[in-house]
Parts: C-alpha cells; sequence; structure tokens
C-alpha cells in the first residue's frame, strides 16, 4: 500500500518535457513505476570518449556501502591499436571523431567492488555489459507493461595490449596499488579473445538484456551510406550499427510503420515519357508506374545517412532514426524517454510527433547544447494548445 501511495504521489509530481540531471541509474529511481510509454537511446559506446571531468558515476556494489574508493589514472580501456568498429586506428563511430586516447580516473571501491568512473571506460567490455544493463533494469521498471525499448549501439575492436588494472600504477594520491582486476571472471574472459577481433558487444548486450527478461523483436540495421572511410586494409569498412527493439511483455503497443513501394506494370514498355505529357500525375518509364504504390510492412534495414552537428556532443543520431520508433512504439500525447539525452534528438522527435518526453544527462554542457536546440519547439507546442 505504502509503495502505491508513494508511486502516485511521484505521478501527480512529474514533469514532461524536461531534462533532469544527473546519472541515469540513480534519476531512474525517482520516476513512478509504469508512467512510460517508451524509451529511445543511444548510451555511451565502450572505449570510445571520454567525457571530460564530472561524468563519472558509482555503479554496481553495495548501496549501503561506505565506499573506499582507489582511484587511478588509467588508459582508456581499448586503447591498444583497435577502437570503433569504424577504424582500426582510433576513428570513431561518428563524422571522424577521434577514440579518446587520454588516461581516465576510475577505481573500485576496497569493499564492496563498487566501481566510479564513467559508463562507457570500464577496464573490460563484460563490466560495461553488465553496468548498461543494471541501467536498463531500472528502465524497464519505469515503463508501463505495453511500453518497448529502442536501444542503438557500435560495436569495436579488440587492441593488442592491457590496460592498466592490475599494473602496480600509481594512484590519485601518490601511492601504488594493484587491484584484483585480474582475478576477476569478467577480465579473464575478455582477454581471452583475440588481438583485431570484434569484441561483439551489441549482441553480447542483447543476450543479457533477454536474459533479464527482455524480449528482443527486431534486430535493425542502421545503414550510414556516408560512412565515415576506413583506413584498414585487411577487411572491409563498416558501414551500419545496430538499433535493438526490446518490448516488456508480450503484448505492448505498436503501430504498423508501412514503406512505399514502386508498383511494376508488365504491360508498360514505351520508354518515351514525352508521350505521357498529357496524363497528368503519370510518368512511365522501363516498365514501371513510378507515381503507383504498395505499401508493405517495414524492413529491418534501414537507409540513413549520419549528420553532423556543429555543437560539442559529438554522437548525435540523426532524427530520421528516431522518428520510425516514436511513431511506432509511443501513441500521441504519450512520454518518450532517453536515459542518455545528449544533445536531445530524441526529444526533438518526440515534440515534432505531438508527444512527450524526459530527458536525463549527466553532463551539463550537453543539457545547455540540449535546452537551446528544444526551446523553439517547445515554445511552439505551447503556442499550440493555447490557440
Amino acid at each position: 500500500m505504502m509503495k502505491e501511495m508513494l508511486n502516485y504521489f511521484k505521478n501527480v509530481q512529474m514533469k514532461t518535457n524536461t531534462i533532469i540531471h544527473g546519472d541515469s541509474i540513480e534519476m531512474l529511481k525517482t520516476l513512478p513505476e509504469k508512467s512510460i510509454n517508451m524509451c529511445m537511446t543511444s548510451p555511451p559506446y565502450w572505449a570510445l570518449r571520454d567525457y571530460g571531468d564530472g561524468n563519472s558515476q558509482v555503479l554496481g556494489g553495495r548501496k549501503d556501502c561506505e565506499h573506499d574508493f582507489r582511484i587511478i589514472e588509467n588508459k582508456n580501456p581499448n586503447d591498444r591499436g583497435g577502437n570503433s568498429q569504424f577504424d582500426d586506428k582510433g576513428i570513431g563511430a561518428f563524422m571522424g571523431e577521434e577514440v579518446t586516447t587520454k588516461p581516465n580516473l576510475s577505481g573500485f571501491c576496497n569493499k564492496c567492488n563498487a566501481w566510479k568512473g564513467q559508463l562507457g571506460l570500464e577496464p573490460t567490455f563484460d563490466l560495461y555489459i553488465k553496468h548498461l544493463c543494471d541501467i536498463f533494469d531500472e528502465v524497464k521498471k519505469v515503463l508501463r507493461d505495453n511500453g518497448t525499448c529502442w536501444v542503438n549501439l557500435g560495436d569495436n575492436y579488440i587492441g593488442g595490449g592491457g590496460g592498466n588494472y592490475g599494473s602496480g600504477i600509481s594512484s590519485k594520491q601518490g601511492d601504488s596499488h594493484e587491484t584484483n582486476m585480474k582475478n576477476r571472471p569478467e577480465f579473464i574472459k575478455a582477454n581471452k579473445i583475440q588481438s583485431k577481433s570484434l569484441t561483439m558487444i551489441p549482441f553480447r548486450f542483447a543476450i543479457e538484456m533477454v536474459n533479464r527478461g527482455w524480449i528482443l523483436r527486431n534486430t535493425i540495421i542502421w545503414h550510414k551510406p556516408s560512412c565515415m572511410p576506413s583506413s584498414v586494409k585487411d577487411r572491409f569498412t563498416v558501414d551500419f550499427e545496430y538499433l535493438f527493439f526490446f518490448s516488456k511483455k508480450k503484448k505492448y503497443y505498436f503501430e504498423q510503420q508501412l514503406d512505399k513501394t514502386i508498383t511494376k506494370d508488365n504491360t508498360i514498355r514505351d520508354r518515351d515519357t514525352t508521350k505521357l505529357n498529357n496524363t497528368p500525375g503519370r510518368t512511365r518509364m522501363g516498365g514501371l508506374n513510378i507515381n503507383d504504390y504498395d505499401l508493405k510492412n517495414k524492413r529491418t534495414v534501414w537507409t540513413i545517412n549520419p549528420k553532423p552537428f556543429k555543437e560539442a556532443h559529438f554522437a548525435v543520431y540523426p532524427e530520421e532514426l528516431c522518428e520510425t520508433p516514436v511513431k511506432a512504439g509511443c501513441p500521441e500525447g504519450g512520454i518518450v524517454l532517453d536515459p542518455f539525452f545528449g544533445s536531445g534528438t530524441t526529444g526533438l522527435v518526440a515534440l515534432k510527433q505531438n508527444k512527450k518526453f524526459i530527458g536525463i544527462e549527466l553532463n551539463k554542457k550537453y543539457i545547455e547544447i540540449a535546452n537551446k536546440r528544444l526551446l523553439p519547439h517547445l515554445e511552439q507546442t505551447k503556442l499550440t494548445k493555447n490557440v
């Protein structure tokens, strides 16, 4: 009864069309259960980017522990000759950004093994996947029973060296400390993968999500024709990422999306289009009636070009990638959640479709960018309601 009352008051107080500052796992706990229609997001990729000071969070461990963190300076966990899936030499997933190579401060609690650092800069990808799925456990709680969750995630390659954990590197306090990282199962498992191999992080993530009770409905391929060129010569250039479509329950809200396909007309053989100019709206060419269409259920390979973003936040997925999931997964007036809000693309798409959003973002700089980007659309939404 007490839990139901608490959830009721959370619902009454919950604001929409807002960005919550804080780390995802803690801020999700402040939202009422079963209050969100859908989640659309792209979390930080593993070993790709350092978001700077002030973006660390505590993940795992015991909540009642009085943490004693041993913070040390660590290299990028994959700064070993292989980085993103797009270029073995450090070209990242978006618009030519460089994979971070500068050291970051992170470490484990000596008491409960909680980890303090930036999501995506864990020493192993197994630990990263655990932390990521812990966050989506909280997403699942706030989703309605008919809710869906859409996650964009890219892969990367294993390099040839090792990280700093267990190396005896000096800590920030100046003393030498060797963690027990090499004895951790996830460290041993990760280091069995051969150098230059794909980590298969997207699939490991999807499998762990299914193991935790999510229903994987589709694996969507985001094909990017204008991907960054690759300098590698011993494999093919990767021009796609993954978008996973999960549901919370077997029955869920879904508005079918249809694609137009050109109708073939085998009776048409005349390639002289000038003869058809007197027929408004119809042009025959090569056996096709190009203004006649059939509708078919949308397929799972989406060809969408990445779009550059002039502000500081590079990892911006294009609006077009969000449009279909938000159309399919959220009714008009419903709430779209993005726990890694970044520059606000998810919120922007939601507003354009007369839907509401809640964003969670740890980086204050990105909140400023998102607010600036969303303000004109929020004002327009208010004007529309008053008409």
